[in-house]
C-alpha cells in the first residue's frame, strides 16, 4: 500500500502538547516505541517499534505493523503467524514520542516465542538478594499459544545476543 505523509511538522510545544495535529516526534534511529495491550482486558501483549512508514500503515489499514530493528524492515503483525493485530484505538502521548496500541490479536497469541503476551516472565523483586547474585525470572504464562517451529518454519529468530 502506498501512503504519503499523514504528519505535521512539529512547530511549536503548544502544538505538540495542546493542538489537533499529529506530529510525533521519530528517534535518532528515526523510531518511535509502541506499547500494544489487548482492547478488552488491557493486558500488556508487547513493546515493539515503529517508522514513519509502520505508523502510517497502521493508521491507514487498521492493522498493526511495526518496525523490525533485528530484520531491518516493517512487518505487518501476523503475516507469517496469522496472529494479527486489529487496532481499536491508538494513543499518542504528551509530546507525541511514544504509541499506545489497543488491539484485538486474532488467535491470541502476540509473543514470536509462543507465549500469549511478550511479557511472559516477572521480576523476582527479592530484596534480600546479595550482590553476587543475580536476579532471577519467573513465569507468569505456562503455556504457549503456538510452537514458534511449527508456525514459523521458514524464519529464523529475531531475537539477537
Amino acid at each position: 500500500m502506498k501512503t504519503t505523509n499523514i504528519f505535521s511538522e512539529r512547530t511549536s510545544i503548544k502544538q505538540v502538547e495542546e493542538g489537533d495535529e499529529l506530529a510525533p516526534k521519530f528517534n535518532s534511529k528515526d523510531l518511535i516505541p509502541v506499547v500494544t495491550t489487548d482492547a478488552e482486558s488491557g493486558e500488556l501483549l508487547m513493546h515493539g517499534f515503529m517508522n514513519q512508514k509502520a505508523l502510517e500503515l497502521s493508521i491507514e489499514t487498521g492493522e498493526m505493523h511495526y518496525y523490525s530493528r533485528s530484520r531491518q524492515k516493517i512487518w505487518l503483525k501476523g503475516e507469517t503467524s496469522g496472529f494479527k493485530q486489529t487496532i481499536h484505538e491508538l494513543l499518542i502521548d504528551d509530546d507525541q514520542d511514544a504509541v499506545w496500541a489497543k488491539v484485538t490479536a486474532t488467535g491470541g497469541a502476540s509473543c514470536h516465542v509462543g507465549y500469549r503476551s511478550c511479557f511472559y516472565r516477572r521480576i523476582n523483586l527479592d530484596r534480600n538478594i546479595n550482590s553476587d547474585q543475580k536476579a532471577k525470572l519467573q513465569f507468569t504464562e505456562t503455556k504457549k499459544v503456538f510452537e514458534p517451529t511449527e508456525v514459523y518454519p521458514e524464519e529464523s529468530n529475531p531475537t539477537k545476543l
